[in-house]
């Protein structure tokens, strides 16, 4: 890696301010993500549904150098400042740039992403549209978006506010956290310069470029930081940490870079608060979400060298919710446990088939939801205390994590298909054929 010193102070007041680095060389050989996350409350939203975008119509800096699974070096560039201090008296900043500046900047950095996705709701192949945003952080042609616009797409075409489309290649992405790597074939590119969402405080200017509605493209909003570590869960059952802005984000915003006063990428535009439509509850403007870039920075230096995040664990169970049927009659709540696999870790712990997870360490365990959460807080190689019901019996069990691989996700896959099946097999024979794959056969439900 390298770094350079920066000092806003020092930016010339031209309208496409010039970057100049003196950078010495760091090598990066170990994830530096610390092995335990730190705890987080999760309160949910209930009264509004969070939906997320799918469709739609100079700053000083350092370099960082990937060389592990990609041909050459890849270069990234961070920027670095000094956050911003409030005091009750008096506040001190930094000379920031205008918003005139940083677009003009950095909206050659930004792109435009349409997807082709091929469904088969009916048995009938299509082809639809989808529309969202992206930003380079490479000028080898690296390309961060979310996950969730380029989710099933079978192309993905990238497009530069000159006009110019490439077809991009998905290097990597993780669905809980929201973020994908895009990969095309350029150099030379414009690239943002990777900021630190940690520096931010509540009232500091944002600034989104996106294509809002796939149509208004590379569009320039702005507006505060609302809050920050708005926790928050989404309508999937996910909880995500965001920022929080008054900046406009609309559909097609997705994946976009948010920018802070200094033209550093500080989050990925995500998210935004909506009735769906719905005219019975009160309109909803100005609540817009950004993933923040120190969350999942090294979850994306990870895409692009081993092609997915490293070191998220896995458990090697399948599991559903205790209904509330059961509670009525004295079951404990939590994650019920269908199935475990063969040789993982849960299968070394001692978990067993009918097993009901009720807490992990200090964490509560009321759903599956609840387990997959909690999980989020863990890495590979961490050991935690399992709380069980067992046949009504409270037990304690010990796991260490593995490591959530494609091997281990195909065999949880493969059992999930399994168990599924056994399932349809005893509903069928019990209520005759027809009705399969809804859950009915299981006691807990499916």
């Amino acid at each position: 890696m390298y770094y350079s010193d920066f000092n806003p102070e020092n930016r010339p007041e031209e309208q496409q301010p010039q970057q100049t680095f003196e950078a010495t060389s760091y090598r990066i050989e170990d994830d530096v993500r610390p092995t335990k996350k730190k705890k987080r409350v999760w309160p949910k939203i209930t009264a509004l549904c969070l939906v997320c975008a799918l469709l739609g119509g100079g700053a000083g800096a350092g370099v960082m150098a990937l060389t592990g699974g990609v041909k050459g070096s890849t270069t990234v560039y961070q920027g670095d400042h000094a956050p911003t201090v409030v005091n009750v008296s008096n506040v001190t900043t930094k000379e920031p740039l205008t918003a005139a500046q940083i677009y003009a900047t950095y909206v050659n950095a930004t792109v435009g992403i349409t997807t082709e996705i091929n469904t088969n709701v009916y048995g009938q192949v299509v082809q639809t549209a989808a529309s969202g945003s992206g930003f380079v952080i490479s000028q080898d042609g690296y390309i961060v978006t979310n996950y969730h616009v380029i989710e099933d797409a079978s192309k993905i075409t990238v497009t530069f506010v000159d006009g110019k489309s490439y077809d991009a290649t998905l290097v990597g992405g993780d669905e809980e956290n929201d973020i994908a790597v895009l990969k095309i074939d350029a150099t030379g590119l414009a690239t943002v310069v990777i900021g630190s969402s940690d520096n931010l405080v509540v009232g500091d200017q944002v600034y989104a470029i996106g294509n809002p509605l796939g149509e208004l493209t590379y569009s320039l909003t702005g507006g505060y930081v609302s809050a920050l570590d708005r926790n928050v869960t989404m309508s999937d059952g996910r909880r995500m940490n965001y920022i929080q802005t008054d900046a406009a984000i609309n559909s097609g915003n997705s994946g976009g870079a948010l920018f802070d006063q200094y033209g550093q990428v500080v989050g990925i535009v995500s998210a935004k608060l909506s009735n769906n439509g719905d005219s019975s509850e009160a309109s909803v403007e100005g609540i817009g979400f950004a993933i923040p870039i120190d969350n999942v920075w090294s979850m994306i230096t990870d895409i692009m060298e081993y092609g997915y995040v490293t070191g998220k664990p896995y458990m090697g169970i399948i599991n559903t919710n205790v209904s509330g049927e059961a509670q009525r009659y004295g079951v404990s709540a939590g994650a019920y446990v269908l199935g475990v696999v063969e040789d993982s870790c849960a299968a070394k712990a001692g978990l067993q088939v009918e097993d009901i997870i009720t807490k992990i360490d200090d964490t509560d365990i009321t759903s599956s939801d609840d387990l997959q959460n909690a999980l989020a807080e863990y890495r590979a190689g961490d050991t935690a205390t399992l709380t069980v019901s067992r046949s009504g019996q409270t037990q304690t069990l010990t796991i260490t994590f593995d490591e959530r691989t494609d091997e281990r996700v195909a065999a949880s896959q493969e059992l999930h298909d399994q168990l599924e099946e056994e399932q349809n097999q005893q509903y069928g024979q019990q209520y005759g054929n027809g009705y399969g794959g809804y859950g009915y056969g299981w006691p807990f439900g499916w």
